[in-house]
């Protein structure tokens, strides 16, 4: 069993960590552009295409990272990701167009794709295979402590010097992961050989039909249009002090995983994600009531629940997310993997940009009120979705459309292929360490744990 201590003092590990939080301070350094984009004159509508062009450069580049990062190595795509991170940071600098803020938040999409990927990569590589959905909680607990500096800085710079110094500051904090990955020990090498065909493209495309994969398709969604409207929402009622959020978000985030990370474990995956995705429903009800509520005749403290929403929508990303990334390496044979983050990555971000989207032209022309409840409502049918996963730590979930009769008797795989389903069993076998037969397992149900 390894501890928190043990973790912490794998050399390896630590450094991934650093990095990450580096990485992610500097990229979360932009969480306030949409301001910015108000500021030169834009929208909420230019708000929503710049922060979708971010999500759509991640959509098309990430399924390819999937593939390839077993090839190039994921120290390549490390590399790669922090160098266009820094390098758009300092485009910032020195723009002054909307559209060109568009173009260089698409070339942060590359940027996080590439990282991103690799360094999950790296992760599960490094991790106790008995204690998976813990420890990537844990090394999660980076990114979530930048989300909960990175906009109180950046408050502080914008306040004092401005959004320019804001995008240089970013920039020098991603020059530091760049040396990091550098220095960086204990990287798996390329693997030798010829690259991946359209053959392991379409594989990987088969991971679609994955009730987990919707999953993260509604998670973005609700991240996406919070992080995106949340900065314009706030100023919208004249709130300052949106740095709170982040910090309530992160820290509740931070909180729920070293308190109770091992539940994904100990209680299994669907035990998990069902609730806090009603949870993380409930973060935007609020919102909706609030800005129902929030009129000229009504003296409302509008801070305290932009804080309290934070905190209830981030203890609900502290786990949702490591559950949902836990499932996605469970069912996954370990030579289709990378190719399965990167899908489910860009799952993820195609919830992102249609909430940036869509949300964008709802706040624009309708107003905030109807715009968090008609995400309410959708991120109800994520919470019906759950249900379709299999109860239990040890099974595979439903598919999301039916096999047919002979199929479904030959397979609890989602995918009709043979070969794919006796792989991914020994894939899930190998992943809860166990040595007895899993329909023995299955039997047991929660109580094996």
């Amino acid at each position: 069993m390894t501890s928190a201590s043990q973790l912490l003092v794998n050399r390896p590990f630590v450094q991934a960590m650093l990095t990450n939080f580096l990485f992610f301070m500097s990229m979360n350094g932009f969480l306030l552009l949409p301001l910015h984009v108000q500021q030169m004159g834009g929208s909420e509508a230019h708000v929503g295409l710049v922060q979708a062009t971010y999500s759509i450069a991640g959509i098309l580049f990430q399924p390819l990272v999937g593939v390839w990062v077993n090839r190039l190595g994921r120290r390549f795509f490390m590399r790669l990701g922090v160098i266009l991170l820094v390098a758009s940071a300092a485009g910032f600098v020195v723009s002054g167009s909307i559209p060109l803020h568009g173009l260089l938040r698409g070339v942060q999409g590359l940027a996080f794709s590439a990282f991103f990927v690799a360094s999950y990569i790296h992760i599960v590589d490094l991790v106790p295979v008995d204690r998976r959905g813990w420890a990537l909680g844990i090394f999660g607990l980076s990114g979530l402590t930048s989300t909960a500096l990175a906009p109180l800085l950046g408050e502080a710079v914008v306040r004092q010097l401005g959004f320019r110094w804001s995008f240089a500051v970013s920039g020098l904090i991603g020059a530091g992961a760049l040396a990091l990955v550098f220095r960086t020990r204990g990287i798996r090498p390329p693997e030798p050989g010829g690259g991946p065909g359209l053959e392991t493209l379409r594989e990987g495309m088969q991971e679609l039909i994955r009730v987990h994969m919707a999953l993260g398709f509604f998670f973005g969604l609700g991240t996406g249009t919070l992080f995106t409207f949340l900065p314009t929402f706030a100023e919208h009622l004249g709130v300052t002090g949106l740095g709170l959020f982040y910090t309530a978000y992160s820290g509740s985030a931070v909180a729920v995983r070293v308190l109770g990370g091992e539940l994904i474990d100990t209680q299994g995956r669907r035990a998990v994600i069902v609730p806090t995705m009603a949870v993380f429903a409930s973060a935007v009800c609020m919102l909706a009531l609030v800005a129902g509520a929030a009129q000229p005749e009504v003296a409302l403290p509008i801070l305290p629940f932009i804080f309290l929403a934070g905190l209830i929508s981030g203890g609900a990303h502290g786990f949702l997310y490591p559950a949902l990334s836990a499932l996605l390496v469970d069912v996954t044979p370990e030579a289709r993997r990378p190719s399965a983050v990167g899908i489910f990555s860009a799952v993820t971000l195609v919830g992102n940009a249609l909430g940036a989207l869509v949300f964008g032209y709802i706040a624009h022309r309708l107003g905030y009120a109807p715009m968090w409840t008609v995400l309410a409502v959708l991120m109800g049918g994520g919470i019906v979705m759950s249900f379709r996963l299999a109860p239990g730590p040890l099974r595979l979930e439903r598919p999301l459309r039916a096999l047919p009769p002979r199929a479904a008797e030959r397979s609890v795989d989602l995918l009709p292929s043979q070969a794919d389903t006796a792989e991914a069993l020994r894939s899930l076998a190998s992943a809860e360490g166990a040595h007895e037969p899993i329909e023995a397992k299955r039997g047991a149900g929660t109580a094996a744990r």
